[in-house]
């Protein structure tokens, strides 16, 4: 079932919440957090890489692999393997940002693994690669057969969008986790870094929104390789 509306305004609107979004983390690690760092003595330097490319990738590339197909005027094939590739890219810069979170943790005497935020986003990464795997094997390389990819299809398409939904919502979780934990480190509550972060989640939350609404919406003529649930 396909909303009957046409989703490549939607996919527009993807595009310019998502560059709303890679604009506002980084001002909220570079300028407010300090910067970013793969070594360093301030911990809290690592640590910032997280939110950077768990935001850039598991949400922002996600979301555009996601769309992909509703917004790129192009053939199926080629359009499935730019739909691979975003994914692939998203997963490589989760795994490294969830890395850097246990680095932060590691180095800082933290305990690992202990929040709601921690539970599912191991969770999220653990779908999404089984997603990615799945996808690949069945419409990549070596590819089902002709029954096979179209009796997976429906199936792909709702679990991607249940998985993906997962991720922003642990995504704003961790915003929610991050912002108490400076609040109570002393951070003004009605400060501009609060209200930087509140906005972020909220964009985030739209942006993740604006992608549903395109999977579910009507792709171009000829789109018959990605049709809506």
């Amino acid at each position: 079932m396909a909303l009957a509306a046409p989703a490549l305004p939607f996919t527009f609107v993807v595009h310019v919440l998502g560059i709303a979004l890679v604009v506002l983390v980084l001002v909220w690690n570079i300028h407010f957090r300090g910067g970013l760092a793969w070594e360093s003595t301030n911990k809290s330097l690592i640590f910032n890489i997280h939110p950077v490319l768990m935001l850039i990738g598991l949400i922002i590339i996600g979301g555009e692999a996601i769309t992909s197909y509703k917004a790129l005027p192009l053939k199926k094939e080629v359009k499935k393997l730019i739909h691979l590739v975003l994914h692939a890219i998203a997963i490589a810069l989760g795994i490294i940002g969830i890395y850097c979170a246990f680095k932060f943790h590691n180095e800082s005497g933290i305990a690992n693994l202990y929040s709601l935020h921690s539970w599912l986003g191991i969770g999220v990464i653990v779908l999404y690669c089984i997603q990615w795997l799945y996808g690949f094997v069945t419409f990549f390389f070596p590819g089902g057969s002709q029954s096979v990819r179209q009796g997976s299809l429906p199936w792909h398409v709702l679990f991607g969008i249940i998985v993906y939904v997962l991720a922003v919502g642990t995504a704003t979780l961790g915003f929610l986790e991050k912002l108490t934990f400076l609040e109570n480190s002393g951070l003004t509550k009605y400060g501009s870094e609060a209200m930087l972060v509140n906005c972020t989640a909220v964009i985030t939350v739209l942006f993740g929104a604006f992608v549903v609404l395109s999977v579910l919406s009507q792709g171009s003529a000829g789109d018959d390789d990605y049709t809506a649930i």
